[in-house]
């Protein structure tokens, strides 16, 4: 009933399909449409702008500039503290939970300002560069006020509304460019890239505000210590856990920089920067399945089982033959994207895509734990990672500099990845071993090697780029689809 009503709603009124919520399957169709959308036009931009960046301002500068960004970002999630998920999570569940907002809008902003002197504080610890350091401030600013809207967008989520969302984000990622070119080809430098990225997060959350004080709700703020302490109280360990992952994600960059490792720092972060890119859909996919993963998980064991299994089915789908390709693909894709100076970033590439892929199927076992309250499990997972990078990174960067973050990264990331799997077993309702995902996974698994096979093919390899990743698309999804069909008796 709930297709058939949505269906005709659709023909109805053909807009709806994109602007309003009609039934489950719809609703989660729509919502990563929009996050598609938004996260394609602003990863596509900004790729494209620091194209120009290391293009223009070279390894060297560019690595100043991704230095001293990975280190305001380490304190990014202090200035959030996981409000803005249990926000999600909690209003997804219970829309009473809508008169808190204003206290959590509050928290926000005492949460933001406590960060950024924490960051200013920092900042004469890490670097004696009085460049770098200035940059720092910038940046710091930056993070602050482009992750204001997170608490915005927590709101949009719950209510399965990222259109707005999409919206807030295309606008921002068109400041971004707009202000970082203007820039890169009037005044050159790396303080005045970051102070063009500061301008065009103002612009865009004035946009996000406006926004949403008169589209959605009106704005308030409200100093409610009873409900802060309930919020931090669920919090705290999501808080933790993203503290830990900010020191994985940006420990590499930061250990790098500070052993004058500038222009490896460079190349380091131009290869991570493309593998960001290469899985934007798993991320917006990811995004539009947590709702419906705690709305399911108060409604039906069942129902969120098998919810579950159709987000890993597609993270299977979409990472085995990213992670394959992109190892193929490496050293063209390097020499595209940037010039011949970077082909020292290929080999690290190749780890950091495996990383990657890695990283995309432990997504659906952190959403369970996350949303099955048992946030503060994965809080000790990214705890063990964290520490884990830091030691290895101690150890490997001084010796392999980048190719040995890389590797620092993966270590890591294997054995997260088996912790999500144990806990989530064991603390959850989730049954992660069926014949099923099992099946799915050598599917993917077989259709990703024959397209390495043909895409390796001297004739297919010495093609543009572009026409490599088309073929590749054009082997991987008919066969899977293929194969899927053989072994559908096979499959429960």
């Amino acid at each position: 009933m709930d297709i058939k009503n949505t269906i005709r709603n659709i023909i109805s009124d053909p807009g709806a399909f994109f602007l309003k919520n009609l039934g489950t399957k719809q609703t989660l169709a729509k919502n990563t449409f929009w996050l598609a959308v938004a996260e394609g036009v602003t990863r596509f931009l900004k790729l494209f702008l620091i194209i120009y960046v290391a293009r223009i301002l070279g390894a060297t500068e560019y690595g100043k500039f991704t230095f001293a960004l990975a280190f305001v970002s380490l304190f990014a999630i202090f200035s959030d503290f996981g409000i803005s998920s249990i926000a999600t999570r909690e209003i997804a569940r219970e829309k009473e939970r809508e008169k808190d907002f204003p206290a959590l809008l509050s928290l926000k902003l005492v949460l933001s300002i406590g960060t950024l002197i924490l960051i200013c504080l920092g900042s004469f610890f890490i670097t004696l560069d009085p460049i770098i350091r200035g940059m720092i401030w910038i940046l710091g600013i930056y993070i602050i006020v482009s992750g204001f809207s997170g608490i915005i967008y927590a709101f949009f989520q719950a209510r399965q509304k990222m259109e707005y969302q999409a919206w807030a984000k295309i606008l921002q990622a068109i400041a971004v460019t707009g202000a970082g070119f203007f820039v890169l080809f009037n005044f050159p430098s790396v303080k005045n890239l970051s102070l063009s990225y500061l301008f065009a997060s103002l612009v865009a959350l004035i946009f996000i505000l406006l926004l949403f004080h008169f589209k959605v709700c009106q704005l308030k703020i409200s100093f409610n210590s009873i409900i802060w302490r309930n919020v931090l109280l669920m919090s705290w360990p999501l808080a933790l856990g993203g503290a830990m992952g900010s020191i994985c994600a940006s420990t590499d960059s930061i250990m790098m920089g500070y052993w004058g490792q500038i222009t490896q720092t460079g190349w380091y972060n131009a290869a991570q920067r493309i593998v960001a890119v290469a899985f934007i859909p798993t991320s917006l996919i990811a995004s539009s399945f947590f709702p419906a993963l705690s709305k399911f998980f108060g409604q039906s064991k069942e129902k969120f089982q098998k919810s579950w299994n159709y987000f890993m089915e597609v993270m299977i789908l979409l990472a085995v033959p990213l992670v394959i390709g992109g190892i193929v693909l490496a050293p063209k894709i390097i020499n595209f994207v940037y010039d011949p100076s970077y082909l020292y970033a290929v080999l690290a590439f190749q780890i950091l895509i495996v990383t990657g892929g890695v990283a995309i199927l432990s997504g659906p076992f952190s959403q369970a734990l996350v949303v099955s309250n048992q946030q503060k499990k994965t809080f000790w997972i990214v705890l063990f990672g964290a520490v884990l990078n830091v030691i290895l990174n101690l150890i490997l960067i001084p010796k392999y500099s980048l190719y040995g973050a890389a590797l620092t990264s993966l270590t890591a990331s294997i054995l997260m990845l088996f912790l999500l799997f144990k806990f989530t077993s064991k603390f959850t309702h989730i049954q992660p071993i069926n014949l099923r995902l099992i099946f799915f996974f050598l599917i993917a698994f077989i259709s990703s090697i024959i397209m390495y096979l043909v895409i390796s093919f001297p004739d297919v390899y010495n093609l543009y780029i572009i026409y490599i990743i088309l073929i590749g698309i054009l082997v991987y999804l008919p066969t899977f689809f293929i194969l899927k069909k053989v072994l559908k008796y096979f499959i429960k």
